[in-house]
């Protein structure tokens, strides 16, 4: 089995810290996110690695690799421009034959990733997602009404429950078909395609905290949190 990274995005909303570095590449303490996922996903059995690459790619290739000084075989997708998460993925059609695992480049997991194919597999699903059991407190208090207007209830800042995308997949090959060449394409779109062909969607759900590295606050959060860990070790 393969895992394709999808690690070409620009990260506009992390400059300046990417104006000289892609995304991946941005450190936590003394590692580079990208060597964070590769290090996971050998961890949960997966040693065959696709770097889907675009922006600054040459600082992912010389840093990376073939993948052999981290116990790994890396190959790579490359493109000439951003084409957003499943443009990207369609990139590394050629190298994928069989199930495989898609994750995107910017995000630290901790879910057991062996567990997710195992249960992808048992399922037959065309598409497995991983989901994260994210709660928060709504800033406003919320209130019941009638469709007359009368007020029945008032709940004050109440704890919402919901489950969002983490940005790890386990995939059948035929997803490709649904993904057009060279052209920007969400991943979102994909997931929409695959229910309107009413094909099976199943999900892993996890509580175990995520990172998703999406801007310059959580990076800086992120990157003193390794810091720190480093440092007591």
């Amino acid at each position: 089995m393969k895992a394709v990274i999808l690690a070409g995005g620009l990260g506009t909303r992390l400059q300046p810290y990417t104006k000289s570095k892609p995304k991946p590449m941005l450190p936590l303490g003394e590692k580079p996110i990208l060597e964070y996922l590769i290090e996971w996903i050998k961890k949960n059995g997966v040693k065959e690695i696709v770097l889907c690459v675009s922006y600054l790619r040459k600082k992912i290739e010389d840093y990376f690799g073939d993948g052999k000084k981290f116990g790994v075989k890396i190959e790579y997708a490359i493109s000439n421009k951003p084409l957003a998460t499943a443009g990207q993925l369609k990139t590394a059609e050629k190298f994928i034959d069989d199930t495989f695992v898609c994750l995107y480049g910017d995000s630290i997991y901790n879910f057991n990733l062996k567990n997710m194919i195992i249960e992808h597999k048992k399922s037959k699903s065309n598409i497995t997602m991983s989901l994260y059991d994210y709660r928060f407190n709504l800033k406003y208090g919320v209130i019941d009404t009638k469709n007359n207007g009368r007020v029945v209830s008032w709940n004050e800042k109440p704890e919402i429950s919901t489950k969002i995308n983490m940005g790890c997949y386990v995939m059948e090959p035929d997803v490709f078909q649904l993904i057009p060449k060279n052209k920007p394409y969400g991943m979102d779109t994909v997931i929409r395609k695959v229910l309107v062909k009413k094909k099976k969607i199943n999900s892993i759900v996890s509580k175990k905290r995520f990172i998703d590295i999406g801007d310059k606050e959580t990076y800086e959060k992120t990157n003193q949190e390794y810091k720190t860990k480093k440092g007591k070790n």
